[in-house]
């Protein structure tokens, strides 16, 4: 698999309360939290976020609550993959549990910039300036809950 898309850079400790704030947490429905996601942190993400972006950020991307909320506004507000130099433990599980693609990477890459990130082989390209970094593949079941949509819909194809 392989996603490009621009870059909606953030810095490190981005925690899930102000990827989904805790007053908004009263519901389930992924299209009501995607339209508050990132609001106590970014005011124009979600005027902003395209499909097919990726948002870059430093450390401990997703530290804070082990809702699956987080991961899910994300997701649905079109985001297609998280890169991060380390995510919050929990928050990792939640992500690929519910199909969003997220990478652990240190690369050089710029708010706006394009990347192209190409899973199956561990290659993010900063197209934006023709670099490149490496990352470790997901392993071949992990590709597979997130190529079906997240673990439920993986097991509902019998995939997993």
């Amino acid at each position: 698999m392989v996603l490009t898309g621009n870059v909606i850079k953030y810095g490190d400790n981005v925690d899930t309360d102000v990827i989904i704030p805790a007053r908004y947490l009263n519901t389930a429905n992924a299209q009501e939290l995607a339209a508050h996601c990132m609001e106590d942190l970014d005011k124009t993400f979600v005027q902003r976020v395209k499909k097919g972006d990726i948002i870059v950020a430093g450390a401990n991307f997703g530290c804070g609550s082990s809702r699956e909320h987080a991961p899910l506004a994300i997701k649905e507000s079109g985001i297609g993959a998280v890169v991060a130099k380390s995510f919050a433990r929990i928050f990792y599980r939640n992500a690929i549990n519910i199909g969003l693609p997220i990478i652990e990477c240190q690369a050089d890459i710029s708010e706006g910039d394009t990347v192209e990130i190409d899973f199956d082989n561990g290659v993010l390209k900063n197209v934006t300036t023709n670099t490149t970094a490496q990352f470790t593949p997901f392993p071949s079941f992990l590709q597979t809950i997130i190529g079906a949509g997240g673990l439920l819909a993986a097991i509902k194809e019998g995939a997993v």
